[in-house]
């Protein structure tokens, strides 16, 4: 949603007469919950493209034969307080080599189940009927 619709449903909402209890309430606490989970998420967007810009000025760096090419990721991760310190070093690198572990295995296709003897293939419920 743009923030132009954010604000034509407000008005639209703030022209009807608001009664306690009403559905009216409850569509300005949603809209207003909708409108920080779309800046939220517009922050993590920019934060993700900060970080994506320095990881490719630092390939370039490292290309163009810089003699510091990590000044650029060093920077980023610094302005965000995520630099690891010497005791955090191993579990990262534990995390990273599992997150690529996990991430290759999302690639394999998942085994398919077989029926197990004694039990039916496919779900079999109560049949309902609604009442008329």
């Amino acid at each position: 949603m743009t923030r132009s619709e954010f604000d034509d449903i407000r008005a639209h909402i703030a022209a009807e007469a608001a009664r306690p209890g009403d559905l009216l309430q409850l569509a300005h606490e949603l809209l207003d919950d909708l409108e920080q989970v779309r800046m939220r998420e517009a922050i993590l967007r920019s934060y993700y493209l900060e970080l994506l810009t320095a990881a490719r000025a630092t390939m370039a760096a490292e290309a163009a034969g810089d003699p510091a090419p990590l000044t650029f990721l060093q920077h980023e991760l610094s302005k965000h307080g995520q630099l690891p310190t010497e005791d955090q070093v191993q579990r990262i690198l534990s995390d990273a080599l599992t997150a690529q572990t996990l991430l290759t295995s999302l690639d394999d296709p998942l085994p398919r189940r077989t029926a197990r003897a004694g039990r039916a293939s496919r779900c079999g419920g109560v049949s309902r009927t609604l009442r008329g």
